[in-house]
């Protein structure tokens, strides 16, 4: 894939980024950011410049859509398009009209349209399977005891492991070269949060979730943008055929960022409930922000088993994972 490909698809992702008209100021801060980071990469020094067009509508979808000649390329900009329009568990109706547009100035069979839909929209719809939390038997002849905790305060240790295991497969997860695998890294991020809260005695539900993440500066659209732009850059997108295995080695210790944000925000989560959810939003950010950097340097430790994971998955067992079966 050609520089000129590869920026081309960005562009498109930008463009689907912004399509609903809704984001916030933190939202888009999240994706310039991002846009700079990608504009310090070989070649990409104009996605920067991009952002802004695309932000101020100065720059023309058709034209970059038409840009991408081979079969394979407009079908990874739609699919990625797809995913980013899915990034927040909904599409709306202006993303929807966005995606029949694009898909017609890419020449996309709706045979193609259909299966990215369907499969981004199975993975961003998911809902949390809740069980309903034990209560301690109570006799009535016996003292009150409800203001005792209903569970039973996890070790450190064992809330570590979960959230070392579930940084280990979202870094796995980024490696994988279907367009849509990423996709499935936020809602197993939205269950590791799930999971640290109920050991800690708190009942929570996805919208809380997503705004404790929106919150500490998890972005849902600039991670899934984070993500795609990183697998592009690897050269991972489209290689399915044979090519995975030999690039894999070389993408981990450029792209598997995903191990590092799942960690931070599991360690945040875990502080945060842990402490009776007493730290305000200032707190949360900056303790994200001062375990993100050595979670980053903790990832090359793990780059074996994140390889390993990668090698050894498939798309029906995260489908349910994600899906709790």
């Amino acid at each position: 894939m050609s520089l000129e490909q590869q920026q081309a698809i960005l562009t498109i992702a930008l463009f689907a980024a912004f399509a609903d008209g809704e984001n916030n100021d933190q939202e888009r801060e999240q994706i310039r950011a991002l846009a700079q980071s990608l504009g310090k990469e070989k070649g990409l020094a104009l996605i920067p410049k991009i952002y802004q067009e695309v932000l101020l509508k100065k720059i023309n979808l058709e034209e970059v859509s038409t840009s991408l000649t081979e079969a394979e390329y407009r079908k990874l900009a739609y699919e990625m398009a797809v995913c980013v329009c899915d990034a927040d568990g909904m599409t709306t109706a202006s993303e929807k009209a966005f995606l029949s547009e694009l898909a017609k100035l890419l020449q996309l069979d709706q045979s193609v349209t259909l299966v990215a839909n369907e499969n981004a929209e199975s993975i961003a719809t998911f809902t949390l399977s809740v069980a309903p939390m034990s209560q301690p038997d109570k006799d009535v002849n016996e003292l009150d005891t409800s203001i005792l905790s209903t569970t039973t305060i996890p070790l450190e240790a064992d809330v570590d492991r979960s959230i070392l295991k579930s940084s280990i497969l979202n870094g796995a997860l980024e490696l994988l070269p279907q367009t849509w695998a990423s996709m499935a890294i936020i809602p197993l991020q939205i269950k590791m949060v799930y999971s640290i809260g109920r050991d800690y005695g708190y009942e929570l539900d996805q919208g809380h979730i997503r705004e404790l993440m929106a919150t500490i500066g998890v972005g849902l659209t600039s991670q899934y943008l984070e993500q795609f732009g990183r697998k592009l850059l690897g050269g991972l997108l489209g290689g399915i055929a044979g090519g995975f295995g030999k690039q894999l080695g070389k993408a981990t210790t450029s792209i598997a960022f995903s191990f590092a944000t799942t960690y931070a925000l599991g360690q945040v989560a875990k502080s945060y409930y842990s402490g009776g959810r007493v730290m305000n939003a200032s707190m949360l950010r900056e303790s994200f922000q001062n375990i993100l950097e050595p979670a980053k340097k903790l990832q090359s430790q793990y780059i074996p088993q994140i390889q390993q994971r990668a090698s050894n998955l498939d798309m029906s067992e995260i489908m349910n994972v994600v899906r709790g079966v």
